[in-house]
């Protein structure tokens, strides 16, 4: 059972929108929700002459000083954003510099049941944060549930399942079977299944054990993406969520050659709960 909920912040209008959501979801689990803020430090060591180290110095305590009020600003808004909530909550904080910020959300994210961020593409791209979801997903062992920019929270009725027999897709399958078995309707997507076989039995049979009545649907992708198939059926039964598992090829082949993953990460206007 999800009990324990985490929700990236950084001080930005987009908190409100990841709080909704990690909110609706603690209220109807009696669940924890752990707002964990991010604030980058700047960190010029890398880019800076030996030379001029001792000036650098001077540069680099008058913006990390600068940061850290930032800090402190957003989290006293958040801190009283928090304490009206109706759920038992904590606010954490990390003031990190880029290179070591994602490996200590990532510690933070181990020990929670979900962890909630911005889809990383579109109007809120901003490097680090992509970064992050991607450490969280590798790293974590959890379920990393994205929220599109601007993404209202509301029921979440039909899912739609994402379904290619890979170890991926199983690992998510297990993370969204809390979802699978509150919705009112749950959709198996199996895209090019091989000829004369039926590879959604024994997922439709797991999923009747858990007591969920899942249709399938089939789809040849000929020359579209996976990801544009994926969509088009989300639109098609109106999915609140899209379950999915991530990166069944490497990242660098996906950064390279494109791949399902990051083409949802990019495009995807539902929620999109991913495994890896």
């Amino acid at each position: 059972m999800i009990k324990d909920i985490m929700v990236h912040l950084d001080g930005t209008p987009e908190d409100e929108i990841r709080l909704n959501h990690g909110l609706a979801l603690a209220s109807t689990r009696r669940a924890h929700l752990i707002g964990i803020l991010t604030n980058l430090l700047p960190d010029l060591t890398m880019t800076t002459p030996v030379d001029a180290r001792a000036a650098a110095r001077q540069v680099l305590a008058a913006l990390e000083a600068k940061a850290r009020q930032e800090g402190d600003i957003a989290a006293g808004r958040l801190a009283g954003r928090l304490a009206g909530l109706q759920v038992p909550n904590e606010l954490r904080r990390l003031d990190e510099t880029f290179s070591v910020l994602s490996a200590k959300v990532v510690e933070q994210a181990r020990c929670a049941d979900l962890f909630i961020a911005t889809r990383p593409y579109g109007v809120t791209e901003i490097p680090v944060w992509l970064d992050l979801v991607e450490a969280v997903l590798f790293g974590s062992g959890r379920a990393l549930l994205l929220v599109p920019p601007h993404h209202r929270e509301g029921p979440i009725r039909t899912v739609l399942v994402a379904w290619n027999g890979t170890r991926e897709s199983a690992r998510a399958l297990r993370e969204g079977l809390e979802f699978i078995e509150q919705a009112v309707r749950t959709l198996v997507l199996v895209v090019d299944p091989a000829p004369d076989a039926m590879p959604w039995t024994n997922v439709r049979h797991h999923l009747a054990h858990h007591g969920v009545v899942a249709d399938v649907t089939t789809a040849d992708s000929r020359d579209r993406g996976i990801a544009d198939l994926i969509l088009d059926e989300a639109r098609r039964v109106s999915a609140d969520l899209i379950v999915m598992g991530a990166y069944g090829h490497t990242r660098f082949r996906e950064q390279v050659l494109g791949g399902a993953t990051r083409d949802m990460l990019r495009s995807t206007e539902n929620l999109l709960l991913l495994a890896h």
